[in-house]
């Protein structure tokens, strides 16, 4: 029975990634001719050419690109088992690395994780990022799962997983006192200060449909990226803040906020964002989380 050499199939994904045996022979640090010998040798096992020459350029041949197929996926297992394996060290410590974009609610971090936090045997890594960025940390395996008010968009390469954990109408929130009477929306916006979430936000999108649709420019007087800003503004008593309840949950059912307008019109919604992993991390299992795609 005849195995496959992996040397032979690193030396081959290093050519076809380079386009040139003399890039991959520097990247390899071998010598090119060495390097040479190493995919004939692969080829007569294969029984198959991988390559054909079009000028000073190495192209895939039909068999080529199978195997370039199948060497991706080979070298990418071998990646998520490592990512694996350092997650759970040389102990029983397991550890769990979130991404979490800047603008999520910490009140629902803290309700996700709650399971996992405080326990001896696990570490949790957190890290805030924008949502792009965070994106490129899943991918190569440097974080398990990212928290984001918006999925990942799916495509027919995609091996993401969004899980839809929760979804929330927003509300207009504000100290007890702060009206006189009760608010009609949207026409007392065109006089009542409002701090929003920055324009980049979908409920700030959402927002401004609804105004513009009813010919009502608000008073902003404050667009800001960060809940936890937010929360901390709405406890100054000076504005309305439009936020999901969540962001001030504690406030509310203190009474140091009240609620006063939902917006059922506009909703934030909550992910977590995973790969379809080989080896995915067992500690995901244990937070409660459904899939939506």
């Amino acid at each position: 029975m005849a195995y496959l050499n992996y040397h032979h199939l690193r030396y081959f994904w290093a050519i076809a990634n380079e386009g040139s045996l003399t890039r991959a022979a520097r990247r390899l640090n071998v010598s090119p001719s060495s390097l040479s010998v190493q995919l004939k040798t692969l080829e007569d096992q294969l029984g198959q050419a991988l390559f054909q020459r079009r000028g000073r350029t190495l192209q895939l041949t039909e068999a080529g690109r199978i195997a370039l197929g199948y060497a991706n996926a080979v070298f990418k297992s071998g990646d998520e088992l490592l990512s694996t394996l350092e997650g759970l060290g040389s102990t029983t410590r397991q550890t769990l690395r979130v991404g979490v974009v800047a603008t999520l609610s910490r009140n629902f971090q803290i309700e996700l994780l709650r399971p996992l936090i405080g326990r001896r045997d696990v570490e949790l890594i957190i890290r805030s990022g924008v949502f792009v960025d965070l994106l490129a940390r899943l991918e190569d395996h440097s974080i398990d799962l990212v928290l984001a008010n918006q999925p990942a968009m799916l495509d027919q390469d995609a091996d993401w997983q969004n899980a839809l954990i929760a979804e929330q109408s927003v509300s207009l929130i504000g100290a007890p006192g702060f009206l006189k009477k009760p608010l009609r929306f949207p026409k007392d916006l065109a006089r009542t200060p409002v701090a929003v979430p920055g324009r980049g936000s979908g409920i700030r999108t959402a927002f401004d449909k609804l105004l513009d649709a009813a010919d009502i420019r608000p008073v902003v007087i404050a667009e800001v990226d960060d809940m936890a800003m937010l929360r901390l503004i709405a406890r100054e008593g000076s504005c309305l803040v439009l936020v999901p309840p969540v962001v001030v949950v504690d406030e509310l059912e203190a009474g140091a906020l009240v609620e006063h307008c939902r917006l059922p019109q506009i909703k934030e919604a909550f992910y977590a964002i995973t790969r379809r992993r080989r080896f995915p991390n067992s500690l995901l299992g244990e937070l409660k989380m459904h899939r939506d795609d």
